[in-house]
């Protein structure tokens, strides 16, 4: 999917929370210097990459957060540093921003606890009222709108690990057809004891599991000031592998993606993959390899730096390349790759201009 130059969305703002810690600042430090984070023991004794010293109430204080979960802290914590950033006043129209948040199913934790509630209780019935808004998936990007006074549109995007890519398409749509002006589009994870033991069983052995949530600003080329733009959003494909061949379906989308786009893979400066799968066998890294040669892939480093992020993996991989991007010369290598590949077959892709579209 592509559009015109001009109706084209771009990104002039992002932050990210992480275990580098808050903000875009903490964010692009940590992966220039490619430092692991601190880990921590997760629900099954697996390692955890998990956001320092946050504390839902700590933060935004005990009103209205009683029945808040993690999750959600997280997204109105980074949903908050980019309003701010977009010095956008507290009292401000925020009548026409809309935000999407891409989550693989918002709080396991939530969930978990208000069934163990109802099994567990003297009554199936007898369980916290409050607890039930954040068992379901929007939960999350609801609250962040509510707390922040977003009145555009709100969508959650659930995808697997190519959520992150599959919210900025929606995002995108957002804008092409007018029904937002300005989009905050992010993905979120939490680490929980519940996450860690779903991830446990469902990849058979241990894995480090991170936490976070990247958010970014679009809107419309036309609107934008150009100073301020970071990257533009030139396509974006996704595709199902159904013969097995997992490689060959995400060489496919990348390379229609940027014939379609009318970009030669020279002019890629930089191309990162989800991470896809955990270990030293990775089909994904190696046909990005394939496509664009060792230095481009190796840019960016990897984004399991902070751990399996999920549903937010591309977005955060999205972050690191701009993180590399801020300050370096590219010459006329001007496009950046962002990969995401799912163990159901998912595939997606993005193909990104640096600055504003020319």
């Amino acid at each position: 999917m592509t559009a015109s130059a001009r109706h084209r969305p771009v990104i002039s703002a992002w932050t990210a929370i992480s275990p580098f810690g808050y903000g875009r600042e903490a964010f692009a430090d940590g992966v220039r210097s490619r430092r692991e984070p601190v880990l921590e023991p997760g629900g099954p004794g697996d390692p955890a990459a998990v956001v320092p010293s946050f504390d839902v109430r700590e933060r935004f204080g005990r009103k209205k957060t009683r029945a808040m979960n993690r999750v959600s802290g997280l997204t109105v914590a980074a949903a908050q540093q980019l309003l701010a950033d977009m010095e956008l006043v507290p009292d401000g129209d925020r009548e026409h921003i809309g935000f999407v948040l891409g989550t693989t199913t918002g709080s396991a934790q939530s969930m978990m606890d208000f069934t163990r509630a109802s099994v567990t209780a003297e009554q199936p019935d007898h369980v916290e009222p409050a607890a039930v808004p954040g068992t379901v998936m929007n939960c999350a990007a609801g609250q962040a709108a509510i707390w922040h006074g977003l009145k555009g549109p709100n969508a959650t995007i659930a995808a697997g690990r190519t959520t992150g890519l599959q919210a900025l398409n929606y995002a995108r749509r957002l804008l092409m057809t007018e029904r937002a002006a300005q989009v905050l589009c992010g993905a979120a994870e939490e680490h929980s004891d519940a996450r860690s033991w779903l991830e446990h069983h469902r990849r058979g052995g241990a894995a480090t599991l991170g936490e976070g949530c990247a958010m970014f600003l679009l809107e419309p080329a036309d609107s934008a000031d150009p100073r301020s733009v970071l990257a533009t959003l030139t396509g974006i494909d996704s595709r199902i592998c159904l013969d097995g061949d997992l490689s060959g379906t995400l060489h496919a989308t990348v390379s229609s993606l940027l014939k379609r786009c009318g970009v030669d893979a020279g002019r890629v400066w930089a191309a990162v993959g989800s991470g896809f799968p955990a270990g030293a066998d990775r089909p994904e890294d190696a046909t990005l390899r394939q496509l664009f040669g060792d230095e481009v892939t190796d840019r960016v480093p990897p984004v399991d730096l902070i751990g399996d992020t999920s549903a937010a993996t591309a977005l955060f991989g999205l972050a690191s390349v701009l993180s590399i991007a801020d300050g370096a010369d590219h010459g006329e290598q001007d496009h950046i790759v962002v990969t995401a590949c799912d163990d159901d077959g998912s595939v997606a892709a993005a193909l990104l201009q640096l600055g504003g579209a020319r």
